[in-house]
């Protein structure tokens, strides 16, 4: 795992980490990430970010911002 990383969103701070972050490249579609302690995988379809099956159900738009977020940092 790497280094907690932060997103604000909706006036709200969340600390999340990336799993496995040797293994996304400009063609990965799935990522794995920590946030507040549960894991969260998301999945690219065409250009956006959606939640693959999980405990808690979030926001659309927290899910979309969450991948745009690693997107950006890894230079996916």
């Amino acid at each position: 795992m790497g280094l907690p990383l932060r997103i604000t969103f909706n006036d709200r701070d969340y600390v999340y980490q990336i799993i496995n972050s040797n293994l996304i490249n400009q063609n990965t579609v799935e990522l794995e990430l920590l946030l507040n302690g549960e894991k969260l995988q998301l999945i690219k379809e065409k250009t956006i970010w959606i939640q693959k099956d999980g405990d808690q159900t979030l926001d659309p738009n927290f899910v979309q911002a969450l991948g745009r977020s690693v997107s950006l940092r890894l230079r996916m």
